[in-house]
């Protein structure tokens, strides 16, 4: 009776669209982040659905590394990390201040950025464990004068448990004198934080660019997002990380068209030679940047052959075409947008490269209700 509600309540089914996320590449990228950083903990980053790749499907995958922490930015994150992973949890962002009443109090660590909010954590007592923010120098949030603010809250501080002091670099994956100062910083900030007596476990400044440039015995943990996933944060051809994560959608349509027809909205694409037109369930609803119009290459994969094919015409809420030209199709035909490999023209670094942005920019647009497969 309960498994014919089930399949009445959530039928499954094949869907049009899916992501395939490769666990055996996540593991291998989080060990050789930590081969990076042997006398620091990896804080693995899963905030914003775990850079679009699925928060429950990388949480899961996680279970099988060694990591005690993984962070993430807020409380309906949090939730799901605690069906799903089975250590400890960092929600690194502000949240609003009855969020932290439904906390696990006996698996959540949170990164604390104000008085206001210190004080309202002290009803929790020693249970609620609290990671400091200082403003090293990025000057978007934090604690700016540490020693005033310990002086000023020092009896809120004695009533909570300080596991943590934390910031963040603002341009560690560039050449900026801004890093050392933030180093420098925020190493100061330790410092005083020792000498009014606490001595927290996990001192994380480092981002993914961080773990393979900072290397700071003072340093006890990093938190890596990008790298995570397979993105080297300096060098593009670096095989030393492997991107997780592909994309495929199903030709849903096929139409002839002639030479000197147009394509898709505001007649933006003309067709140069009589053809067919490919049509996939998959738009900018579904996180496909509408720059792409025109401009993309996808992988269609049909039953005799392999070829990439361009976007033709205007990406659409949750449709796109492409020029297929001659080649012989048949619905059901898969469709590769997104691929693992660096050097095809729709990999995350060369797609991201043709709109003039970053890989988090395209990877976190993926919707979160497209069907995640971990193989």
């Amino acid at each position: 009776m309960f498994d014919a509600l089930k399949k009445i309540i959530k039928p499954k089914y094949p869907t049009l669209n899916r992501i395939e996320l490769s666990a055996r590449q996540i593991i291998a990228n989080y060990n050789y982040l930590q081969s990076l950083q042997t006398d620091a903990a990896i804080f693995p980053v899963l905030k914003s659905n775990a850079y679009g790749h699925g928060l429950k499907e990388v949480a899961t995958i996680l279970n099988r590394s060694s990591a005690v922490l993984v962070a993430v930015d807020s409380f309906p994150e949090a939730q799901v990390l605690y069906h799903y992973f089975k250590r400890g949890v960092l929600i690194l962002g502000e949240m609003p201040y009855l969020a932290y009443r439904y906390l696990n109090l006996a698996r959540t660590e949170v990164v604390v950025y104000n008085a206001s909010t210190l004080k309202y954590l002290t009803r929790f007592g020693k249970k609620i464990k609290i990671h400091l923010f200082i403003n090293s120098g990025m000057n978007r949030e934090g604690i700016k004068d540490l020693r005033s603010f310990l002086i000023k809250n020092k009896k809120y501080l004695d009533q909570v448990t300080i596991t943590g002091i934390c910031s963040h670099l603002a341009s560690a994956d560039q050449d900026s004198a801004l890093t050392k100062i933030q180093e420098s910083q925020f190493r100061k900030a330790v410092e005083i934080l020792h000498s009014f007596s606490y001595f927290p476990r996990w001192i994380h400044l480092g981002n993914s660019a961080a773990v393979f440039k900072i290397h700071d015995k003072l340093l006890t943990a990093y938190r890596p997002g990008l790298a995570l996933y397979g993105y080297h944060p300096f060098a593009k051809n670096d095989n030393s990380l492997q991107p997780a994560l592909e994309v495929f959608s199903t030709i849903v349509s096929l139409q002839s068209v002639k030479a000197g027809e147009t394509v898709s909205y505001q007649e933006t694409y003309q067709v140069s030679q009589a053809g067919q037109i490919a049509v996939l369930p998959f738009g900018y609803f579904e996180g496909l940047d509408r720059r792409f119009s025109n401009r993309a290459q996808f992988l269609v994969q049909s039953s005799t052959e392999n070829f990439f094919a361009r976007i033709a015409g205007q990406v659409c809420m949750n449709l796109s075409c492409l020029d297929v030209g001659q080649h012989p199709l048949a619905l059901g035909d898969s469709v590769k947008i997104i691929s693992k490999k660096n050097a095809d023209p729709n990999s995350i670094i060369n797609l991201s490269s043709l709109i003039d942005t970053i890989p988090y920019e395209v990877l976190v647009k993926l919707q979160s209700n497209i069907h995640r497969k971990i193989v």
